[in-house]
This record gives structure tokens, sequence and C-alpha cells, in this order.
């Protein structure tokens, strides 16, 4: 049976290979990332300031090495959904990506703030902390209520002992629901499988 944290260690694992500082974080890092639908490659491209001429093979797990020395950005394309790491994902950018008919999830963690987005035809649909899930905000709020169904989000007070669902856990459930709502594997389409790193316009 897979830990209650087994996307959020897979994820950590995955990005913070062997040479990286020991003590970084996802906060620390400023983990950002998009998976956006129904908006074209060249768009997309256009969107972000990527060059889809210096595209290239590339896993998640060598993206940080790709990005220090180039700029690159990771970009995946799994069943209609196109993720995106580093993406900048606040929640203004979420939206303003599916101006048009677009789709985007958006994840991001910075410090201790944590957000998790999702825009649809440029308005944003539901936003919320991944850790203090209840103060959800949007123009539907509990549009994703039926796929957070079982995933553990909200962090659990001091004086719960048993049980408890720590930051690592809600971070899970977050990836658990983007896995839902793309219906796509989060471990293995787009953790593991080999994708794409593209270099900025410059």
């Amino acid at each position: 049976m897979e830990s209650r944290t087994y996307l959020y260690d897979l994820l950590v694992s995955t990005l913070f290979t062997e040479g990286l500082d020991a003590d970084m974080d996802l906060w620390a890092l400023g983990f950002s990332a998009m998976w956006i639908k129904g908006v074209g490659l060249d768009a997309l491209a256009a969107a972000f300031d990527l060059d889809l001429a210096t595209r290239a093979p590339c896993h998640l797990s060598e993206i940080l090495d790709r990005n220090i020395d180039d700029g690159s950005t990771w970009v995946a394309e799994v069943g209609g959904w196109i993720g995106v790491v580093p993406a900048h994902a606040d929640s203004e950018r979420v939206r303003a990506v599916t101006e048009g008919g677009g789709e985007a999830i958006g994840l991001l963690m910075y410090g201790s703030h944590a957000s998790f987005d999702y825009a649809r035809d440029g308005r944003m649909v539901v936003s919320f902390d991944p850790t203090w899930p209840e103060r959800r905000s949007g123009s539907d709020p509990h549009a994703l209520d039926r796929l957070m169904d079982g995933l553990r989000f909200q962090i659990s007070d001091d004086d719960v002992l048993d049980d408890r669902v720590e930051e690592m856990e809600s971070i899970s459930s977050a990836l658990a629901l983007v896995g839902r709502i793309t219906g796509t594997g989060i471990a293995a389409d787009w953790f593991l499988a080999p994708h794409s790193r593209v270099r900025p316009v410059r």
C-alpha cells in the first residue's frame, strides 16, 4: 500500500537528485507547476516565452539542473493536457492562460504559502490553500468537491495526536487531485515519464 505522502515524496526525490542541496525542499525551491488543456503548444510557448525550436528530450529529474544552466522549462504532454515546470503559477497567470476556452490547474509552494487553483475559460473556478481547503474562493468554490472526496488536505491542529494530516500529505492530496482532474497518472505519466525541455526566447 502506498504511503499517504507518496506523491509528495516522489516529487521531492525526482526533483532533488544527487548533488543538489540536501536542505532544499519544495517551499524553499518555490515549486510551481501548471497543467493546461485547450491551449495549443504554440500559444502556450508564447505565454511562457519559450522557443519551441530548442525543444529536446528531458525527464523531470533533469529540469532543475537545466533550468539553472539555461533557463529551460519542462513541458510535458499527456492526454490533451500540457504540464509546465517551473510555471510561476500565481492565480492570475493560471486564470489568464485559460482565456478563450482553456482549462488550467496551478500548484504553487513558496515560503510558508501554498495554493491550488483551477480555472476555466478565463475565470477562476476554485482557489484554495491545500493545507486549509475549507477556505475556498472562486466562481464555483465547490466545483471540485466530488473529485476531492477521500483526499486529506486539512492540516491537523496541535492537539490531534492520532491520524494526523501534515503538510506533506496535504500536498500529496493536491497532486492526487491534479491526477483526478486530468485523468492521468501523476507518477507514471508526469513525474517519471520522458518529456521535453524548452529554452526561453533569447
